[in-house]
């Protein structure tokens, strides 16, 4: 059928050669836009406000104060909101009491006056040996007991006080912040145990005095007990006592007259050196976390 033939009902199928369709376009339909021209941006005068709002901070920006508090294991979420509310935290050095404030992990944030690190509490204790330094040394070749955990954790732990470097026995590492700070609170103490040899015999006379208290410089060091051991020479006493104050037993025995030959700490807050040889280390089990936390 041709452009020109009609349809069996009447109508034209195509139209002739030139001739314009009447049927509306789409363009007929939706008219294009008038186009504008840009206009230049007015510039502000001085003080004038910006009607155009800024971009809000994201929200998954940083991490939320007190989820950071909790992660770090000095309290829960619900507890931190609350010594945050009570102006107990700061970042960077600022008071901040607002809640749901976001933090970054470059920050540093104090709770309580002590800085905390939002990560798994770990938990480590070491039977050290002699030789090592619990703090660093300037000498190069020195070795210190971090050496000793360094396959321990991944974590950035820190000793819960400290042992000369010829003393052996219990040392307990953590990051858990909250826990080293009560530990080393001299009016909460902390149950030890010592095993000592002096240079010489203890005399019974100094004995009795020491199982009295001795005043030192800093404030009397309370002895929870003291004793000879059995069937052991004279010089090599047991020792319990809660004081955390620095190199206490040392001086102690100083103070007294007597040296020290070696220092051994067998029983560190309920903790003790049992299946665990000189030199190595574990980590505590949960029961041992909540009763040393409850101390």
């Amino acid at each position: 059928m041709g452009k020109d033939e009609k349809s069996p009902k009447g109508k034209f199928t195509g139209k002739q050669k030139g001739e314009k369709s009447n049927k509306p376009t789409s363009r007929d339909k939706f008219p294009a836009k008038k186009q504008t021209a840009s206009k230049t941006p007015v510039k502000k005068q001085s003080g004038e406000k910006s009607s155009e709002k800024k971009p809000a901070a994201s929200k998954a920006e940083g991490i939320r104060l007190n989820k950071y508090i909790a992660n770090s294991g000095a309290c829960s979420r619900r507890d931190a909101d609350i010594y945050i509310g009570a102006g107990n935290v700061t970042v960077n050095g600022k008071t901040i009491t607002e809640m749901g404030y976001r933090v970054k992990l470059t920050d540093e944030v104090k709770f309580d006056g002590h800085k905390v690190i939002p990560e798994k509490p770990e938990y480590i204790l070491l039977n050290k040996p002699r030789g090592f330094y619990t703090t660093g040394s300037t000498e190069r070749t020195s070795k210190t007991v971090m050496d000793l955990i360094a396959n321990a954790t991944k974590s950035k732990v820190a000793p819960v006080g400290k042992l000369d470097r010829q003393a052996s026995g219990l040392l307990l590492f953590t990051n858990d912040g909250a826990l080293e700070k009560q530990l080393g609170k001299p009016k909460n103490g902390i149950r030890q145990i010592y095993h000592l040899e002096l240079t010489k015999p203890l005399a019974y006379e100094d004995f009795k005095k020491i199982s009295e208290g001795v005043l030192l410089e800093d404030g009397k060091v309370n002895i929870q007990d003291i004793s000879y051991l059995d069937n052991r020479p004279k010089n090599e006493i047991g020792l319990e006592t809660n004081s955390v104050k620095l190199h206490v037993v040392q001086r102690l025995f100083k103070r007294m007259g007597y040296e020290i030959e070696k220092l051994d700490r067998v029983v560190f807050g309920g903790l003790t050196k049992k299946d665990l040889p000189r030199g190595n280390w574990r980590p505590l089990t949960r029961q041992e976390i909540i009763n040393i936390k409850m101390l």
